[in-house]
C-alpha cells in the first residue's frame, strides 16, 4: 500500500472519529434541552433545589435559587442539603441567596444524611427546617488549616527565600512555621468570622444570639437533638418537606417537583477546566492548599 492511500486512510479514520463525537455532543444537548421543556411551563409546583458535597463554589446554587424566584408558577421550593460544610464566602453567599428567596416565597429545607456547619449555614434563613432524626448537623464552628513541610524541605535539600512587605505577608507559608503573633493574627479573624455565622444563625432562627453562643462550639448534633435546641423545626424526610412546602404555598394534593434547567454545557471549557483541576490538585496535595477559611 502506497503511502498516500495510507495517509487517507488515517485522515478518513480521524474525521470519521470526529463526526461520530459531534454527533454524540448534539445528542446529549438535545436530551438536555427537551428534557427541560417535558412539562407544562405554567403548571404551579415546588421547586427542587439540592445541595451536595463540599461547598467550595456557591454559582450554581445560586443560579438555581433565583431560577424559582422569578418563576411565577413555583410557588414554594424546597432545598436538600448533604453537605458537611465548606469554604466561607461560598456558603454566606448561598445563606444570602436562601435568606431572599424566603422574604418572598416559602423555602423548605430537608436535611439528608449530613447538613453540618457550612451545610447548616445556608439551612439557617429557611422558611421551615425538616431533619431525620439521625441526621448529622449544626457543627457550628469555624477553622483554618496549615501544612508545615520545613522538615521535608530540608531533607531533600530545598531551601526558599520569600521577600515580603509587611510582617504577616506570608503568614501560613508551608515552609516555615507559625509565629505568636501568627496565630493570634489568625485567631482574631476565626473569632471575628465564627460570630458572624453565631448571629446569621440567630438571625435565621429568630433565636437569641447569647442561646446559639452558648452551643456554637463545634459540637455535632443529630435532627432529634438539633430540633429540641429550635436548630430544626420538625423531623421528617423529603417528601415530608416537598408536602409541607405545597402545604404552605397553598397546593392542594400532591405538589409537582419542579427541576431546574440543566446548566449548558461548553465542552471545550470543561476540558480546560478538568486539565486546570487535576493540575491544581496535583499540586495542592504536594504543597498544600492556598488559605481557606472554611465551616468544616
Amino acid at each position: 500500500m502506497s503511502a498516500k492511500k495510507m495517509l487517507l486512510i488515517i485522515v478518513g479514520l480521524f474525521a470519521g472519529l470526529f463526526l461520530l463525537l459531534v454527533g454524540c455532543l448534539l445528542m446529549v444537548r438535545l436530551a438536555v434541552t427537551y428534557g427541560e421543556h417535558d412539562r407544562a411551563d405554567n403548571a404551579p409546583g415546588v421547586g427542587l433545589v439540592e445541595v451536595k458535597g463540599m461547598i467550595v463554589d456557591s454559582r450554581e446554587p445560586i443560579r438555581q435559587l433565583r431560577y424559582f424566584l422569578k418563576k411565577d408558577n413555583v410557588k414554594a421550593v424546597v432545598l436538600r442539603i448533604d453537605s458537611p460544610g465548606g469554604v466561607v464566602g461560598p456558603a454566606q453567599e448561598i445563606y444570602e441567596e436562601v435568606k431572599r428567596l424566603a422574604a418572598r416565597k416559602k423555602v423548605v429545607v430537608s436535611m439528608g444524611s449530613l447538613a453540618a456547619s457550612g451545610g447548616y449555614y445556608i439551612a439557617a434563613p429557611a422558611t421551615e427546617i425538616f431533619a431525620n432524626p439521625g441526621t448529622i448537623t449544626a457543627s457550628i464552628g469555624v477553622l483554618i488549616k496549615f501544612s508545615n513541610i520545613e522538615g521535608l524541605l530540608d531533607k531533600i535539600g530545598i531551601t526558599s527565600t520569600t521577600i515580603k512587605t509587611g510582617a504577616f505577608k506570608g503568614a501560613g507559608s508551608p515552609d516555615r512555621p507559625l509565629t505568636a503573633a501568627d496565630r493570634a493574627m489568625f485567631q482574631s479573624v476565626i473569632n471575628n468570622t465564627h460570630e458572624q455565622f453565631v448571629r446569621a444563625v440567630a438571625e435565621g432562627r429568630k433565636l437569641p444570639v447569647a442561646e446559639v453562643r452558648r452551643i456554637a462550639d463545634g459540637r455535632i448534633l443529630s435532627g432529634e437533638q438539633a430540633k429540641a435546641l429550635h436548630l430544626v423545626d420538625r423531623l421528617g424526610n423529603l417528601q415530608d418537606a416537598i408536602d409541607e412546602a405545597g402545604r404552605l404555598a397553598g397546593i392542594s394534593g400532591e405538589p409537582e417537583v419542579i427541576h431546574p434547567p440543566k446548566k449548558k454545557v461548553n465542552y471545550l471549557d470543561l476540558l480546560a477546566t478538568g486539565a486546570e483541576e487535576t493540575f491544581s490538585n496535583t499540586v495542592g496535595k504536594a504543597v498544600g492548599r492556598g488559605l481557606q477559611v472554611v465551616y468544616e
